[in-house]
């Protein structure tokens, strides 16, 4: 293998890298795709999954997202170079915000929050 095909091999380490761990991770592995941009910056990839699996990709609190950063950031050290993660929001954006009205009836919603009031205030003891 040649000096050029080498460090092209090097440079997508981290790119492959994103792939495999992103397809085990959701439902629809076919609708991922990266693209990566080297710049003075460093490395950007850029990662779209299908919308149904945005949820599996952000992880609650964004905890999974900062985890694939930092294996990200990992994989770059141990090639010299600094790697960023963009996570593209699906087509159309998060989609709009639920509004009161959008909840149902309110005496069902009001309920259900006394409810969920009277465990809170048994876990309080």
């Amino acid at each position: 293998m040649n000096f050029f095909a080498k460090a092209m091999a090097i440079m997508t380490q981290d790119q492959e890298f994103l792939e495999f761990v992103v397809k085990a991770l959701v439902d629809v592995p076919d609708a991922v795709h990266t693209d990566r941009k080297v710049d003075e910056m460093g490395v950007l990839i850029t990662l779209k999954v299908d919308p149904a699996d945005m949820g599996k990709i952000i992880g609650r609190n964004g905890q999974t997202a900062k985890s694939i950063r930092a294996l990200l950031r990992v994989v770059g050290v141990k090639n010299n170079a600094r790697v960023n993660l963009k996570i593209e929001e699906p087509e159309g954006g998060r989609g709009p915000a639920m509004r009161r009205e959008d909840h149902g009836d309110r005496s069902e919603h009001d309920a259900r929050m006394r409810d969920v009031d009277e465990v809170v205030d048994d876990l309080k003891l």
